[in-house]
């Protein structure tokens, strides 16, 4: 089963740069099959990571970054693949 875990983070004014940064350097051990990030308007980040794994399976996740570094906490979702009926 693949499972895709999505990080995301809405940056202080200004410190967009800051928080990608921080993001980027950020290892998970063991490393993801997968992983991606991005940005979009108003400083916030994106990183989706891709796993061989159970929809619940103990998956490595990022954490959240500095307090001054935030504009509201971190938002997790977690998804598995749908089939290509669309259904579990």
């Amino acid at each position: 089963m693949t499972v895709a875990l999505m990080w995301e983070a809405r940056a202080a004014e200004g410190r967009g740069a800051e928080l990608l940064e921080w993001v980027r350097a950020q290892p998970l051990r063991p490393a993801p099959q997968r992983r991606e990030t991005f940005t979009a308007p108003a400083d916030r980040v994106l990183v989706v990571t891709w796993w061989d794994a159970p929809y619940d399976a103990d998956l490595p996740e990022l954490p959240s970054p500095p307090e001054e570094l935030l504009h509201r906490p971190v938002h997790r979702w977690r998804f598995e693949r749908a089939n290509a009926h669309g259904a579990r």
